[in-house]
């Protein structure tokens, strides 16, 4: 343990963490905050991005005393080449968890699984007839195979654009055309991304940074868009629902299951073998009332979504539901995961189990899933947490708070059936001022930041100057436990935006799912920009991710600047140590793509920055403010 700690308030806007931070004080277990304290100071090097790792003629350091590396690249070189294969971390993780989903539902047009099937075949043809694939008097399976395999095509080389650059707005597509940052292939541009920073190769900073932004768009508009369709295919699309969110979630008297990850294919099969009436009586039989499956992260966001099953937690709160003493076990897919769970799991009675091969941590139980058996480990899994039920001390079991309401499910299906069918009410409100613009708040929880401090304020801020909010992923859960994902919180919106809620009967704050559904966000963009007949980057949209800390987040934010839209970050990437590199996110990009990045940690300020872009927006297309 550190030996210097904060003040517990100073770490978390939440009760239900500042209580289980208590806790793992008294207990002697340590979390996040205690290991971030240990790492400071931080390397300035490193945080300035002017390391450079990539040969072993070096590691290099760049300084006023040495300028070049032992190659003779300089400090705009390193970061450029260190911020691409950055973006590659990113684009990898969210794209690998689109080809994931291709495998199911390729397995499932092909026969070769039982264990998972189409749940809406209506949105697999709409998109199949999309993209082109005839449909009529088609058998589904035999349009199931030609959309697998023309979303494997997404991923290869083959092709000189991804199938869904088709959803962006012509103006948009003909400006990247003349960029040369159209995405052709997922795999493609991740991997000459690899070899442009290879040494030797690219050695002209803005050059492999506009190759960045060609990776990442095919990210937000195949990989993660590729996901979430297909997700939405296998499992069903969301509609409005309601569901409970915080550590007041798990139950005292039951099982406590908590799901952890990114992929809905391992947490589906959880869902399932909760409710096997075999099981639920082999938990009463072990003394529980019965089985309590409750989610963290992105995958609690998916079956949250789509189920309506509630969320115990965004990522600083993964550590602290172990903390409870009331958690069997926790099962893990990818991305996110601490690999701190397993030593703080060992402090209670918890199990950790995995099961993509892509994720396995040592001291963890490794269950592996694959298409063919699905529902049969997932079955073991849960046999698993209710045998370790009677190993609970319940004398070191807290539960710190009661669970708060909070309503999900705004997929962009949902959002056009509230409206009628047609985007048209939607921007009656825009021009009206009702809704002055929009914002997708998303990504991450890092404790270098007070918990959610930022995540929640800015969303309080925005609302207030009748901004609609859009959320996904870590964020989902900070809007919820602050009460904004209820209808009854449009008295904390601005008066006009307040009317529209209230119409609607819709929460001034919409949850649109994971962090992989951020691509939700740019399909509703370019469904916008596409009826108006303008490029996305004349909307009066912005996106943030105040308290990021992933390659993932650095990609989606970098996916939604090239796409057009004016991106705030709470701190900047590593890449202070270039200033060709800083004025190229901070100011360049506008006149490239239509938009930049913005830093500012202070989210009154922020609002006030995205407030700013708003505006201007507004007024380039004649509306009043």
């Amino acid at each position: 343990m550190a030996e210097t700690k904060k003040d517990i308030k100073a770490l978390s806007v939440w009760d239900d963490a500042q209580k289980m931070l208590e806790k793992a004080e008294r207990e002697g277990i340590e979390t996040a905050w205690d290991r971030l304290l240990q790492q400071r100071p931080h390397c300035k090097f490193g945080d300035s991005g002017v390391c450079c790792r990539i040969c072993t003629m070096g590691p290099c350091r760049i300084s006023k005393k040495s300028p070049l590396g032992v190659c003779g690249a300089d400090a705009d070189v390193i970061v450029a080449r260190n911020f691409g294969r950055f973006l590659a971390g990113g684009a990898a993780g969210h794209s690998d968890h689109g080809r994931d989903c291709i495998e199911a539902f390729h397995a499932v047009a092909y026969g070769h699984t039982q264990d998972y099937v189409i749940s809406d075949s209506e949105k697999m043809v709409r998109i199949a007839q999309e993209l082109g694939i005839k449909t009529d008097g088609r058998d589904l399976m035999d349009i199931a195979r030609d959309l697998s395999e023309e979303f494997l095509e997404s991923f290869g080389s083959r092709r000189h654009e991804v199938a869904f650059v088709k959803r962006v707005p012509e103006v948009q597509r003909k400006k990247w055309q003349e960029l040369g940052i159209v995405p052709r292939g997922v795999d493609r541009e991740i991997t000459e991304m690899m070899h442009r920073t290879h040494m030797g190769c690219d050695n002209d900073a803005p050059n492999t940074l506009l190759h960045g932004l060609r990776m990442c768009l095919a990210d937000g508009w195949a990989g993660s868009m590729i996901a979430t369709e297909l997700s939405d295919i296998l499992f069903g699309t969301p509609k409005p629902r309601t569901s409970k969110v915080n550590l007041g979630v798990l139950k005292k008297d039951q099982v406590n299951i908590l799901v952890h990850g990114h992929n809905p294919i391992v947490s589906e099969k959880i869902l399932e073998a909760v409710q096997d009436p075999d099981l639920v009586a082999l938990a009463k039989e072990k003394g529980a009332s019965g089985i309590n499956l409750a989610g963290l992260c992105c995958t609690g966001n998916e079956l949250m979504m789509r189920k309506g099953i509630p969320m115990a937690g965004n990522h600083l709160m993964t550590e602290l539901a172990i903390v409870t003493g009331a958690v069997e076990l926790i099962i893990v897919d990818y991305q996110c995961i601490m690999p701190s769970l397993v030593q703080v799991g060992k402090c209670y009675h918890t199990k950790m189990v995995t099961t993509a091969d892509k994720a396995r941590f040592t001291g963890a139980e490794h269950v592996r899933f694959d298409m063919a058996n699905g529902l049969e480990q997932a079955k073991k899994v849960v046999r698993m947490a209710i045998e370790r039920y009677p190993l609970r001390n319940q004398e070191r079991v807290e539960i710190p708070s009661s669970p708060v309401e909070l309503m999900t499910g705004f997929s962009v299906e949902a959002i056009l059936d509230l409206l009628g069918g047609s985007l048209t009410p939607l921007i009656e409100a825009i021009k009206a001022g009702n809704i002055r613009g929009a914002v997708g708040i998303v990504g991450c929880n890092n404790p270098k930041y007070q918990h959610d401090y930022c995540n929640l304020n800015l969303t309080r801020e925005l609302i207030k100057r009748d901004i609609l909010v859009i959320v996904t992923g870590c964020v989902t859960v900070a809007a919820g436990k602050g009460g904004l994902l209820v209808p009854e919180a449009a008295k904390e919106a601005g008066s006009k935006l307040q009317a529209v809620c209230q119409a609607l009967q819709i929460p001034p704050v919409l949850h649109m799912g994971s962090c992989v559904d951020n691509a939700r966000i740019l399909q509703l963009a370019a469904l916008l920009a596409n009826e108006l007949g303008v490029s996305i980057s004349d909307l009066p949209l912005a996106a943030s991710s105040p308290e990021w800390y992933s390659e993932k987040a650095a990609t989606i934010g970098t996916y939604a600047v090239a796409s057009g839209i004016f991106t705030h970050l709470g701190h900047p990437p590593n890449i202070t140590g270039s200033q060709t590199v800083v004025d190229l996110a901070l100011k360049g990009l506008d006149d490239l793509v239509g938009a930049c990045f913005c830093i500012e940690p202070d989210p009154f300020k922020a609002a006030e920055l995205i407030d700013r872009r708003i505006t201007q927006k507004r007024r380039a297309l004649g509306l009043s403010d």
